[in-house]
C-alpha cells in the first residue's frame, strides 16, 4: 500500500463535519469527566470556555496545551487548515476566557508570544504535540498563545 500516512489533519480535511462533532464530543467528555479525560493522542487537553464573538453564547473547546510554569501555552492550529479555529477567534475578540484544567477553573487572558519567546515555546510545543507539520500545511505562521492567569 502506498501513499501518504493517515494523519489527524488529513482526516480533518476530508471529514470536516465529523471532525467538528468529534471535537465537540471531546469537549463534553472533558467537562463531564471533570478533567479526567484530558488526553488526545498523548497530548494534554484543557477545556477552554469562551463567549461566541457573534452569538454572545458560551462556547467550549478541548484544546491541546503545554504548561510553561504557571502559564498555559496553546497553538490555534486547526489541524493545519488555512482558517484559524473558532475558539481562537472568540478568545481574541473577548480578551479573556475560563480554563478548566483538571478540577481547577481559572480565568485567563491570552498573550501572543513573539521573537525568541515564541521560538522557544514553539519548539517545546512541537516536540510534545502532533502539530509540528501544521504550520507548513496552513501556509502561515501559527500564533503561539500564552494563557496567563487573569488578575481579579
Amino acid at each position: 500500500m502506498t501513499g501518504a500516512p493517515i494523519t489527524l489533519s488529513r482526516i480533518a480535511r476530508r471529514t470536516p463535519r465529523a471532525t467538528l462533532r468529534l471535537a465537540a464530543f471531546h469537549a463534553t467528555l472533558l467537562r463531564h469527566s471533570r478533567g479526567r479525560a484530558d488526553r488526545w493522542f498523548g497530548s494534554r487537553l484543557l477545556l477552554l470556555e469562551t463567549v461566541g464573538r457573534a452569538s454572545g453564547l458560551p462556547r467550549r473547546a478541548a484544546v491541546v496545551y503545554l504548561a510553561d510554569g504557571d502559564d498555559l501555552v496553546v497553538v490555534p492550529a486547526n489541524a493545519g487548515a488555512v482558517r484559524p479555529p473558532s475558539w481562537w477567534l472568540n478568545l481574541r475578540a473577548a480578551g479573556e476566557a475560563t480554563v478548566l484544567l483538571g478540577r481547577e477553573r481559572r480565568r485567563v487572558r491570552p498573550h501572543v508570544a513573539s521573537g525568541a519567546d515564541r521560538e522557544r515555546l514553539w519548539r517545546r510545543f512541537a516536540a510534545a504535540t502532533p502539530v509540528n507539520h501544521y504550520e507548513r500545511r496552513a501556509g502561515r505562521e501559527l500564533p503561539v498563545v500564552v494563557l496567563r492567569r487573569a488578575l481579579a
